[in-house]
């Protein structure tokens, strides 16, 4: 069996386990008794968080005993070389406050590399997945998907932004970079989260950037991206999904964006 070969296995397995998550995160969105804690690092976290992550967890244990797992709510087991992340809700925020805009995020990686990615959106019927090599696929829940192909927009004049929230630019002292960006594009908007990089893919977006990201916020939107002919990098230019912020492009507007997004100190 080739790597191919192999990673559209997991790809197939990938897409049941997200429709395991999809199953317990979809029942209890505006659930009137829904239970939301406060994390230590005061992010918002519910009992469909934990659910979901715990389903995929004890599948995966069936289904491939052998791989390590790290996710957001239960941390890290297991060694080796292939290692499955999980997100079980990107966008809890949203999930809390009945905004339908949230997603289960699962990525393997294998010796680092991140191989296979789902970004499940149960809410929106919405679903993006790709394997290495097999390009990168998009389309409602249930049905058909279609490849995703990112843009061939050449300007930023022409270009379309999406981003996370202000706050968190200027908490980072990041806030003028981002603003000479939105500046230069011919639109932005700050769909925010997964949504962002996705609809890079899709070539519904032209650039999307997030000052602070865990791996678990990024992992799948990585190999998606990449299949679809974008690129992902951190802030500062690396390929890596683990680098702390992230910026998604169509590839031409890559080299600008991550100039302008370095303009800390624009306007000052």
């Amino acid at each position: 069996m080739t790597a191919a070969e192999s990673w559209a296995d997991d790809l197939r397995l990938a897409l049941r386990l997200t429709d395991a998550a999809d199953a317990i995160t979809l029942a209890r969105f505006r659930a009137l008794d829904l239970q939301v804690e406060t994390k230590p690092d005061l992010t918002p976290v519910s009992d469909a968080d934990r659910a979901a992550e715990q389903a995929v967890r004890s599948l995966l244990a069936d289904a491939r005993p052998g791989d390590a797992v790290m996710g957001e709510e239960y941390g890290d087991t297991g060694t080796g070389s292939r290692r499955w992340v999980i997100d079980p809700i990107d966008g809890t925020k949203n999930f809390v406050r009945g905004v339908p805009v949230w997603a289960s995020l699962l990525a393997l990686q294998v010796h680092g590399e991140v191989v296979v990615g789902v970004v499940s959106a149960p809410a929106l019927n919405r679903r993006w997945y790709a394997a290495r090599g097999s390009g990168a696929w998009a389309g409602p829940l249930g049905q058909p998907a279609r490849r995703c192909r990112v843009s061939t927009v050449g300007t930023l004049a022409d270009a379309a932004l999406s981003y996370s929230s202000l706050g968190g630019w200027a908490e980072l002292g990041r806030l003028p970079g981002l603003l000479e960006l939105s500046g230069q594009v011919w639109r932005s908007r700050a769909f925010g989260d997964f949504w962002s990089h996705v609809l890079v893919a899709e070539g519904a977006v032209d650039v999307s950037c997030e000052p602070e990201v865990s791996l678990w916020d990024v992992a799948p939107l990585q190999v998606i991206v990449e299949e679809a002919g974008g690129r992902f990098s951190d802030l500062a230019g690396n390929r890596r999904p683990d680098g702390g912020s992230v910026v998604c492009t169509n590839g031409r507007l890559h080299e600008v964006t991550l100039r302008l997004l370095s303009s800390d100190q624009a306007g000052r």
